[in-house]
Formats: C-alpha cells, structure tokens, sequence
C-alpha cells in the first residue's frame, strides 16, 4: 500500500514542474520578506509558503491536464506522465482540483486580499492562458507573465497589508522576466510548437520580431527590479551589487539586438535567471 502511494506521487511530481513551481514560491517570500517583516513570525510565513505551493503546483497539473493532447505530439513533452498514458486524466484533474483549492483557501484563512490575489493568479494560469488563450494567440505569454507575477504581488501585500507600487513593479519585473524562458523555448522547439498546432512569436512574426521582445522585456525587467529596490529601501551595497548585475542584463540584451543568434538568446535565458534568482536574495537581506 505504502510503496503504491509512493510510486503514484513520483508519477506526479514531474506534474508540478518543481524547479518553475520552487521559483515561483521563491518569489512570493521573497515579497514578503521585502517588506522587512520579522523573520521570526513563523506561523505567516508557513502559511504563505504552504499556500504558494498547493495553489501552483495544482495549477500547473491542471495546465498538464488541459494540455496533455498537444504534449503528446511534442518530442520534448510526449514523455510526461499525462500524455504517455502513465496517470489517467481523470485521477490528475481531481487532485489538481484538490490542491489547488487547498492553497486558496488556506491563502483566504490567512487574509481575504491575499487570498484573493492567489485565485486570480490561478485564474489567469489556467483559464485564460492555458484553457482560452493559449492555442488562439501567441500574444497569450503576456497572460501567463501576469499570473506568474501574483506570488510576488501576493507576498508583497501579505507583508505591507495593501498593493503597493512596489508590488506592482515587482510582479511587473517577474512578468517581464517570464518571456526571456518561453520565448527562447519557442525557437528551440519550433517544430515540436508548429507540429501541436500552438502559435508563437516565431510561427507569427519570425525569429528576429521574438530575439527583440527577448531582449525588450530584459532590459524592461532590469529596470522595474531597480526601481522596486529602490521603493524598498535597499542598502547602498546591495543596490550597487544589483546595478552591477544589472548592467550586465542590459549589455546581453543590447548584443542580442545588434548579433542576434541562438547562443547569445541562450545564454541570456540563463543569465535573466540568474538575475531574478540574485535580485530576489538582494530583496530580503
């Protein structure tokens, strides 16, 4: 009984796509704790973080769930456990069903605003990107952008008790930073992308229209991290360290312009990454 349960949760763990689900969460105490609460209010921050988990990761199985049809025919996703047969639809539906519904209403026990700022990250994630947009439009990652930009507006005003400008630019800087991965995954698996039947910016506008939103929306974040580290109050060493990093965006963005080619459109991918990861430690220390 014991070893079924186990096998059946490793099955499901690649469903909630830990490493963008732990990223996410990442994002969320980061915005609490920008608003320097006391790291000691454990019980909070328990919340907040059990919440960012439970709503996302079902989110994201109820993402796999709508999309297990065009995973099935795309090389880089036939193998996950939805499309290959391996987890019946059904069984992955209720307990994404389940978890998200955790996570909200444990985010709505905690404060209703909070709460209510989970469920529209939800709804955005699963309605109208996944469900509605993103077989329609390309234009649909500015909706996937938004709600991947909540946790951090919902961490931000569990912590201040208001949305704030700085919450806002937040979310805007992790909007921002949300293409740079699924822009570069649209060149990447172009054919998988076209073979499913899904438009992107390349399919629609071509490879050199999305290397430009690529290094637009880098500088863009860049400049919205900036400006929320300076509404928060950050330290003068903390800040030249972020200017520094900073820069160092904005020059491989500016280079992807004038040299556009894949590698530098990869190594960009994984320097914004880096970034975000760097400038969400520099928010709370």
């Amino acid at each position: 009984m014991i070893k079924r349960l186990l096998s059946k949760i490793r099955l499901f763990l690649p469903l909630t796509k830990s490493l963008q689900t732990g990223l996410l969460v990442a994002t969320g105490m980061a915005g609490y704790m920008s608003a320097r609460c006391p790291a000691h209010n454990l019980g909070t921050m328990l919340g907040l973080f059990f919440s960012l988990l439970a709503s996302i990761s079902g989110s994201t199985i109820l993402n796999m769930w709508w999309d297990r049809d065009i995973d099935a025919k795309m090389e880089r996703t036939k193998a996950r456990p939805l499309a290959s047969g391996k987890i019946k639809p059904k069984e992955a539906l209720w307990v994404g069903m389940i978890i998200s519904t955790l996570g909200v209403g444990l985010a709505l026990i905690i404060d209703t605003g909070f709460g209510i700022i989970i469920f529209a990250g939800l709804f955005f994630d699963v309605v109208v990107y996944t469900i509605w947009l993103k077989r329609r439009t390309c234009l649909s990652i500015i909706w996937g952008g938004i709600s991947g930009g909540m946790p951090i507006l919902a961490g931000r005003y569990l912590g201040v008790g208001a949305v704030d400008w700085v919450g806002i630019v937040l979310s805007l800087g992790i909007l921002l930073w949300i293409p740079t991965h699924i822009l570069t995954f649209n060149i990447r698996y172009a054919k998988d992308y076209l073979n499913a039947g899904i438009p992107t910016v390349v399919s629609v506008y071509g490879t050199r229209v999305n290397h430009a939103m690529i290094a637009v929306s880098s500088i863009l974040a860049a400049i919205a991290m900036g400006m929320a580290a300076w509404g928060i109050g950050m330290t003068w060493g903390c800040l030249r360290l972020l200017s520094v990093l900073s820069i160092g965006l904005v020059l491989l963005a500016v280079f992807m312009i004038l040299r556009p080619s894949e590698r530098i459109n990869f190594g960009l991918f994984k320097y914004a990454s880096v970034y975000m990861l760097s400038s969400m430690l520099l928010m709370v220390i």
